[in-house]
Formats: structure tokens, sequence, C-alpha cells
């Protein structure tokens, strides 16, 4: 294994870090401002416009798709600093760059699986950056955990499907650009196998029988940059069978194949917030006096500090590993190390953050410094995504299987 940068990735890099430093950490609190301001909160900032101009000028864009017809045609080892990068600014960056969840997702789901028909009116305009969209699968009736319980309808009536179910916490939805939802239901609830009972369709926003009941908060947070996450019913809603994606009894695998990617994308900016967090903690200890000398000077803070930094080595190193295996033997072999990643990362990355409040007293709960939202967002993947639990016990038998 060799992780070593190549020149592309050396050459993306030094681009991305110089706009991050010149352009997006500088809009951080211009961002913040104009949204004040805006007649939705759901709107984009006109900075959060002006930085997709630019980095799409600077080639900064779609870099998370392989697929090199649409998108930068990178390899996971490659994406994988880009994507650390991006996470120093989770709420902005990867907006502004095209490279935010679930769009990343969904774009992917639609370049495998997605027709002619389908590429060219949904992904196109994604691609682009024109319209925004969501994943609905999460349901609030039953344990989501489980993707076999999904209990939304999708019944065929001649030349359509009609969507009968609640979702809630679909990301993107409460954005004025999201202009299609990919939901996932049952097309033959009573089927042998429970893993070929759910299928996926295109469902536009505006049909009529979709409804946005209301906006989903995550610890008092709203995360409108990457368009909110929403409750939404579908009550009786009708899309053309042309609306399917794949094949019948295919939504299963198609979202095993989703979310092998999204989890490795999350971790690898995990580690981007995670190396902010020190950052922070640094600026801090060297420029407060408690007790008569620097915080920098007291042990407790040392021993945060490196502890920190061991932890992120350690993680990147992980994170990196299974990029590798993901380009070398496909996301099934790195099976074991993609529900690695997702169960160690949030984790440690969770201690950081909360460490890095602590040393900020006040400050670190406070909107006036980023970790408070960090936190909240680094804490939600250890539910998001499949919880720790499920991946645990994935991996835990995998391994017991050696022995048995």
């Amino acid at each position: 294994m060799d992780f070593a940068f190549d020149a592309r990735t050396e050459e993306l890099r030094a681009k991305l870090l110089a706009f991050m430093d010149e352009h997006v950490h500088p809009a951080e609190a211009v961002a913040h401002e104009q949204r004040e301001r805006l007649a939705s909160p759901w709107e984009n900032p006109p900075v959060v416009e002006e930085l997709k101009a630019e980095a799409r000028r600077q080639g900064l864009w779609n870099l998370f798709l392989p697929d090199s017809e649409y998108g930068a045609g990178l390899t996971n080892l490659q994406y994988a600093p880009l994507a650390e990068i991006m996470g120093r600014s989770p709420q902005l960056a990867p907006t502004v760059t095209n490279c935010a969840a679930p769009d990343t997702g969904n774009m992917e789901v639609l370049t495998q699986f997605g027709d002619e028909q389908q590429r060219k009116q949904w992904l196109e305009p994604l691609l682009a950056g024109e319209i925004r969209s969501a994943f609905a699968m999460t349901e609030p009736d039953v344990a989501s955990s489980d993707a076999t319980n999904i209990t939304t309808h999708i019944e065929r009536d001649g030349d359509e499907y009609v969507i009968t179910g609640r979702k809630w916490y679909i990301s993107g939805a409460m954005h004025p650009d999201c202009k299609i939802f990919i939901v996932m239901g049952k097309t033959d609830p009573d089927g042998e196998d429970i893993r070929r009972q759910q299928s996926m369709v295109l469902v536009p926003r505006d049909t009529p029988g979709v409804t946005i009941k209301r906006a989903m908060q995550v610890f008092g947070y709203e995360d409108h940059y990457h368009g909110g996450h929403a409750e939404v019913i579908f009550d009786g809603a009708r899309v053309p069978v042309s609306n399917l994606v794949g094949e019948e009894g295919g939504g299963f695998a198609i979202a095993q194949a989703r979310l092998g990617p999204g989890r490795i994308h999350h971790c690898m900016r995990l580690i981007g917030m995670a190396e902010r967090a020190i950052e922070l903690m640094c600026r801090r200890a060297v420029s407060r006096q408690a007790f008569g000398k620097a915080l920098a000077q007291q042990g407790v803070v040392h021993n945060w500090i490196a502890d920190a930094r061991v932890t992120v080595e350690q993680l990147r190193l992980l994170v990196l590993k299974t990029a590798w295996l993901m380009d070398t033997v496909g996301n099934r072999g790195a099976h074991t190390e993609i529900q690695a990643i997702k169960i160690a990362t949030p984790r440690a990355v969770v201690e950081i953050l909360d460490r890095a409040i602590q040393l900020h007293g006040a400050g670190g709960v406070s909107q006036d410094f980023p970790l408070a939202e960090l936190y909240a967002g680094a804490r939600t993947l250890m539910i998001a995504d499949g919880p720790d639990e499920v991946h645990q016990r994935s991996l835990a038998r995998r391994e017991l299987k050696r022995y048995v």
C-alpha cells in the first residue's frame, strides 16, 4: 500500500487549500450575516453562489465522482485528502464545490443505475449545480437501521407507480432548488426475499400528493447549507413507471451501493473537522490564561492536544487504507474497512470536539465558534448511514465466521 499523493492530487490539494484560505473561510461569517437577511432561511446566501462560480472557474467542481465522463475521475485515494480539506468548513466547502450530500450519493445512483433519459433530465442539472435533490429512505414509524423495515408502498397502477408513505430526516428537501426525490419503498411487500421487496423511484418534488410537512432539527440546528432535513408525506403520489431506478426489487442493492462511498466521504470530512478542532484548541491554548499561566502550559491541555493528534493520524491511515481497497478490490472487498471507519471515525472526532469545546469554555457552546455545530454534525454520524451498533454487529459476525 502506497498512500503518497500523486501529482494530480498534489495539484488539486494546493488549489483547494488556497481556495479555502482565500475564499471559503473568510466567507463563513459573511454567509451567516447574509442568511439572517434572507426572506427564507433555506435560500443560498449570495456569497454561496459567488463561491460556486469561483470553484467552477478553478476546476474544483464535482471532485467526488470517479466517472470521468461526469466528474473529475478521481479515485477514492485521490479524493480522500480533498474531502478532508473540505471537512474543515463542512457547511460551506462541500456545497460550493458541488460535493455535498445528499446530491453526491444521488448523482452516483443516477450515474450507475439511471437510464439515458433519467440522466439527461436529472443528472445533468445536478452536475451543473442548477438543482438540488433528496434521498427519501428513513421513516419515523419503524426502526430504519434495518432497511427491510421500510413501509412506504410503491404500487403499480397501469403505466404509473403510486407512492404512499411517510419519511423523515430527508436531507436536502427544504432547499428551494430541491427538484427531485429518490424514494425507496416496497414494490413487493410480501416477497419471499426480504432484500428484494424494495425499489427506488424518482419523484419530482412538485408531484401532487407530495407534502413537505416540516423541517427537522439536529441538536437544534437546521443545516441550511445542505438544504435541511424534512418530514415528507407521500399520499398517493403518482409517477410514470419509467421513473423506476434500475429494476424492481433492486432498491436494497442500490442503497448499499450508494451508502459505501457516502460513508467514506463522511469519514474523510470528519478528519478535516478534527483538524480544525485541533487548530482551534492550539490557538485558544496559547492565547488564554488561567490561574497565572497560559492554558498551553496546563498538563491536561497537553494531553488533549497530543491524544487528538495521535487519533487523527490513526484515523487518516485507516481511511486511506479503506479508500485504497475500494479502488483495488471494490466496495465489497473493502466491506470490513468501510464498517471499521464508520464506527471509529465519528466516535473519535466527537471526543476531540468535546475537548475543544471544553477548552473554549462558554465560547465553545456559542455561535462565535464553529465547534458546537461541528459537534452536532459529528455526533449525528454515529446514527446516520447506519448506526454504530449495526456496523458493529455485522463486523463481529464477519470476524466470528472464521472460527465457526
